[in-house]
């Protein structure tokens, strides 16, 4: 009991130690005032799926590591922001996850996608083993870029999620690409090729019906993920109202980034610090119980979030966006488009319609693109100290 009292007196007091401030608090597209919102801000941040160093798994490979403890911390930043991609998915933003409340199946489902035993979609055993594909050997620290190729890889067997994965690269999104990854047109004969329709859902008004079934299935839900290098050694002032802008927008997935024993997934912002997850904290694996259920308390931080100052965020980064339809890839063309015209805000990334015609030019290094210079150029940007890659598809 005593142990109890005192974990909740420590919270309480560290949660008292959310900034008292009149500027609002922005956690994944939503806004919330720390004076009258307080504990619906905790929630939010409860009900993101927190994932952190484990021990005691499976060995990876069969003979490899069974702990991720000092090298897996960008592989769990990695998971949690495509964690967030499948709940907005599968659950919606505006589902909470509260201690002791029975969760629905769908809850599971997106929980067992990131559990820590080789046949998970995007087990930490998954990524590791994927990752050995783009150079990376087992237990070698990931960066931003290299995260996000290999979840990419690893969505396309993810058929109950029925996801569009695009990594925006050279700093520019071209929408051209990502209509045609989206619009794809998949014939909706199974439920693995169809995404799956909530029945308690209306779609622009309309209850669900046949028509409304064929016109979902002409839009793939888009993860899109855009790694970034926002400076050389620190973050460029420039970018970051920006980079404040991006927890604005509805279609947040917020931000993975950091250096090598230091990646964390950063949600949201408030005045200049940014409010993120850490998942440097080793906990035990966990086992599904007698009823087949896992005890799921331990993926979700029931404390009060991390903060830093915005300056000390180390410069490589990749944004996420998730658009489930396509209008709300409309919609978020539009906001990056409105952007471009905030003041002193610096665009982080260029936003076109088609490929431009000096996409992926490696003379920027004095280069001729034969197979010899397209592996310096890799080795350039992926030296020990720089943690940004440039990777081939």
């Amino acid at each position: 009991l005593f142990l109890a009292t005192l974990t909740y007196d420590t919270l309480r007091f560290e949660y008292e130690d959310f900034p008292e401030t009149k500027e609002p608090v922005w956690i994944l597209g939503r806004k919330y005032s720390v004076f009258t919102e307080k504990e619906e801000i905790l929630l939010d941040v409860t009900s993101r799926l927190w994932f952190t160093y484990r021990k005691n798994f499976p060995a990876i490979g069969g003979t490899g590591p069974t702990s991720d403890t000092g090298w897996g911390c960008m592989l769990r930043c990695g998971q949690m922001i495509f964690a967030q991609a499948l709940v907005c998915r599968h659950l919606g933003r505006d589902w909470r996850w509260i201690k002791g409340k029975r969760q629905m199946d769908n809850y599971f489902n997106v929980l067992n996608a990131f559990i820590d035993k080789k046949d998970s979609y995007y087990s930490i055993h998954q990524i590791a083993q994927m990752g050995v594909g783009e150079g990376k050997s087992i237990g070698q620290w990931y960066g931003p870029n290299t995260v996000a190729q290999v979840l990419k890889k690893l969505a396309t067997f993810d058929t109950w999620s029925s996801l569009a994965v695009h990594i925006a690269m050279d700093n520019t999104v071209v929408m051209e690409e990502i209509r045609r990854l989206c619009q794809s047109n998949f014939p909706c004969a199974g439920a693995a090729a169809c995404p799956a329709v909530e029945s308690d859902v209306l779609y622009n008004g309309y209850p669900e019906d046949a028509g409304v079934r064929d016109r979902l299935s002409l839009w793939k839900p888009l993860v899109l993920l855009i790694p970034l290098r926002l400076g050389l050694t620190e973050i460029n002032e420039a970018y970051i109202e920006t980079l404040k802008h991006c927890f604005m927008m509805p279609q947040s997935l917020g931000v993975i980034g950091g250096k090598p024993n230091s990646a964390h997934y950063f949600i949201g912002y408030v005045g200049e610090e940014l409010i993120y997850l850490d998942p440097h904290t080793t906990q035990p694996a966990v086992e599904p119980n007698d009823s087949g259920r896992l005890p799921d308390e331990s993926f979700h931080c029931q404390h009060p979030p991390c903060r830093m100052s915005i300056a000390e965020l180390d410069p490589s980064i990749a944004v996420g966006f998730f658009c489930n339809t396509e209008e709300d890839f409309n919609d978020w063309c539009q906001q990056i488009k409105k952007l471009s015209l905030v003041r002193g805000a610096l665009p982080m990334f260029e936003l076109v319609e088609r490929q431009p015609s000096h996409f992926s030019n490696p003379d920027v290094l004095n280069l001729t693109p034969d197979s010899s210079d397209a592996d310096r150029l890799e080795r350039f940007f992926d030296s020990e100290d720089e943690d940004f890659e440039i990777l081939s598809l």
